[in-house]
């Protein structure tokens, strides 16, 4: 895993960080084709000796242009840094974005910013990717403005998913039909909510299951139903096999969206106070149930499937192992 130095406004970027190989945008989420535009910016930046960097916003600028528009996020500036990390980039330029900064010409942007402030050498960018005051600049003026200040640009083709392209706005669909498996295909990673665990009714230790009733700030929540997750605790970096509900509890008469995760194996004496959920798969749809025993059936049932599915996984995986194993050997 590569060092990594963030920058956050244009200031603060000195001549340390000259040349550099670098690619633009939002990378929300930081899903498969993400990762393939950043480790052929490494790619490039380590045959050159060159620095590999991304130049990113913060807010969002549709927040700052359209915001009746703006999409939810699906990942914190901090998460999304984190990824560019485990991919190689060694510096991200947070740039703030504002009104003054979206009225930018193409040419301003691309010869004051990306040629004198980031010594850009290399610009990679996906074919849709679009610059400058309302969007005027496309890839066809980004090479041609290379071309005359001494940077070439390589346009990433993207990367398909059963016929469709891989992107944030894909990921953001499949999570609100509850699709997590395909959306988990797509981020490279299961999808995740972090938080920390407040204090519920009590009526899961009372009448149905114990669970672990996650406050998150996170924008966007998998479709209401439960899923088949893992549970971290991340004080303790302490991964469990887990089931969670996304919604209202409608047997109890609930008015409020919650997620509420029950650990396959307890936690012992010190339950977590903060964790993440990764979701993996979808089991069903959340219903409202007759009476708080016949949940709890159903309950057991969702478990029962859980626990087959985690058997399943690691007889894959150990399948896996004994096939490589049996390749070195």
């Amino acid at each position: 895993m590569s060092r990594l130095r963030v920058y956050h406004n244009l200031e603060e970027i000195g001549p340390e960080a000259r040349p550099s190989a670098v690619t633009i945008g939002n990378f929300d989420g930081v899903h498969q084709a993400h990762r393939r535009i950043f480790e052929r910016v490494s790619e490039i930046a380590r045959e050159h000796g060159w620095k590999a960097s991304v130049l990113t916003f913060d807010p969002h600028p549709a927040r700052v242009v359209a915001p009746g528009r703006a999409p939810r996020l699906l990942s914190t500036l901090e998460q999304r840094i984190g990824w560019m990390r485990e991919s190689g980039i060694e510096q991200v330029f947070v740039l703030p974005f504002d009104k003054p900064f979206s009225h930018r010409s193409p040419r301003d942007f691309v010869e004051h910013v990306l040629v004198e402030r980031l010594g850009a050498r290399a610009v990679l960018v996906g074919d849709n990717f679009r610059f400058g005051h309302r969007h005027a600049g496309d890839v066809r003026l980004l090479e041609r403005l290379g071309r005359e200040l001494g940077f070439f640009t390589e346009i990433i083709p993207g990367v398909m998913f059963r016929g469709r392209f891989v992107s944030s706005s894909e990921v953001r669909l499949l999570l609100e039909i509850g699709d997590v498996s395909r959306a988990c295909r797509l981020l490279g990673r299961p999808y995740s909510l972090e938080g920390t665990v407040a204090a519920g009714a009590g009526r899961g230790s009372r009448q149905t299951v114990p669970t672990l009733n996650l406050q998150t700030a996170a924008e966007i929540i998998p479709a209401t139903g439960v899923y088949i997750t893992r549970t971290v605790d991340l004080d303790l970096a302490r991964r469990s096999e887990s089931v969670t509900n996304v919604g209202y509890r409608p047997t109890f008469n609930g008015k409020t969206l919650t997620v509420e995760s029950h650990l396959l194996e307890p936690p012992g004496d010190s339950p977590p106070a903060r964790i993440r959920i990764e979701f993996l798969r979808r089991v069903r749809e959340e219903r409202k149930f007759e009476s708080a025993e016949a949940l709890k059936a159903q309950i057991l049932a969702d478990i029962g499937r859980a626990r087959a599915y985690f058997r399943r996984l690691g007889s894959a995986r150990e399948r896996t192992r004994s096939r490589e194993l049996a390749e070195r050997g």
